[in-house]
């Protein structure tokens, strides 16, 4: 099978990883993969090209101004695809999955599949023009891959797609999340609270550093550490400064095991967020862990770690407060965050899920001379949990 895995960018972030570890998987099982890029590398790119997987970058723009420029970006994708006739192409993110849907069409590749990782109404996906657009690209979609149950029903019930049409399938960790690392030195002697996130104003910081002023008031000195990097960063040093806390923004970073080994607990404070990597490594490092009660995270953290409600700085301080407080709970819940994440959250799992489902709409479309209505006889993939949640 020859693959081709189109993302934005190559920087930090969950969604670029787990497309590299993707990538890495399908090649070992002896498919043809190629990683496409639309805009710039970073990274998970190194990565790739140490692993000798191709990495072509169409050098997209950003931006409305760059039209002429992306036409021609595209252009470029499309005659990519009719030369090297990929069987799947994956998208991922907005611009993947609009982009890609519609050049793979222009190309006849046989298998378009998109990667919905977030919830569309905190991300923006529904402002504006973004909304419209995805929901013309689905209609020529083979079948849109979700990572958590919460993105499926989201995508379900706002793009109005059909339950036959979506698939579930967990994100992966590597055997190495779960290796003990030495602590990494951040400096000073107070309980280090971590969060691992880019830093996008739909990833909650701002409630974040609210909660740590709150506790600092209380008399409880801990440091915030900040892993990742992004266009909120100086609005959030300013908030910080006001705050008087004790932040270290940490900027992007690629160890993270040994940040999580040095981190006393860790908070995703992110409000949009499908499966995410970043609380999936602290489950694997065994760590006590405080998120929002958004997206996918009940999936994960339901009774191995500690819910709070969205955007709630006051519920999230208490949290981080107990659990600063009892490390008996503390560690019970780390403990059972990682049995569970090495049972669950396999990568082999998730590279043969992929595999397996690229097979499968292959071959429907390869058997079938109107592909566009195959997918009304295949096999349900996905069909929402019978809860009222």
């Amino acid at each position: 099978m020859k693959a081709a895995l189109l993302i934005g960018q190559l920087a930090c972030g969950g969604t670029e990883k787990q497309v590299a570890l993707l990538a890495q998987g399908l090649r070992d099982r002896g498919h043809d993969v190629h990683v496409l890029v639309m805009y710039n590398g970073g990274h998970w790119q190194e990565f790739l090209r140490e692993e000798r997987i191709p990495v072509i970058n169409f050098r997209f723009r950003r931006g409305s101004l760059f039209l002429p420029q992306n036409i021609s970006a595209f252009s470029s994708l499309v005659k990519w695809l009719l030369r090297a006739q990929p069987d799947v192409l994956n998208g991922y993110l907005l611009r993947g999955n609009v982009i890609g849907a519609w050049a793979a069409w222009f190309a006849r590749v046989p298998v378009f599949v998109s990667g919905q990782r977030a919830l569309t109404t905190v991300t923006g996906f529904s402002q504006c023009i973004s909304f419209p657009l995805i929901r013309l690209s689905n209609r020529v979609t083979r079948l849109i891959i979700t990572n958590a149950e919460s993105v499926a029903r989201d995508v379900a019930f706002r793009q109005r797609v059909r339950p036959e049409k979506i698939a579930v399938v967990y994100n992966g960790l590597p055997s190495s999340a779960f290796e003990a690392i030495p602590p990494a030195d951040i400096g000073g002697t107070a309980p280090v609270v971590l969060a691992i996130a880019n830093l996008h104003r739909y990833k909650g910081h701002q409630y974040l550093l609210d909660a740590v002023a709150r506790l600092w008031n209380r008399g409880l000195r801990c440091v915030l550490a900040l892993a990742g990097e992004g266009p909120e960063r100086t609005a959030l040093e300013s908030r910080a400064h006001r705050l008087g806390i004790d932040v270290r923004f940490l900027g992007c970073r690629t160890d993270v095991g040994a940040l999580l080994a040095r981190a006393d607990l860790v908070v995703h404070p992110g409000l949009a967020d499908g499966l995410c990597n970043a609380i999936m490594e602290a489950m694997a490092a065994g760590k006590p862990i405080v998120a929002p009660d958004a997206g996918g995270n009940r999936e994960l953290l339901d009774g191995r770690g500690l819910l709070v409600p969205p955007r709630n700085a006051e519920a999230m301080a208490n949290a981080v407060e107990l659990l600063l407080g009892d490390r008996a709970l503390a560690e019970r819940l780390g403990r059972s965050a990682r049995e569970w994440s090495r049972t669950r959250l396999s990568v082999d799992a998730m590279v043969e899920a992929h595999a397996d489902i690229y097979i499968r709409l292959l071959q429907a479309a390869v058997t079938s001379r109107r592909p566009a209505q195959k997918s009304k006889r295949l096999a349900v993939f996905w069909q929402p949990p019978n809860d009222d949640r």
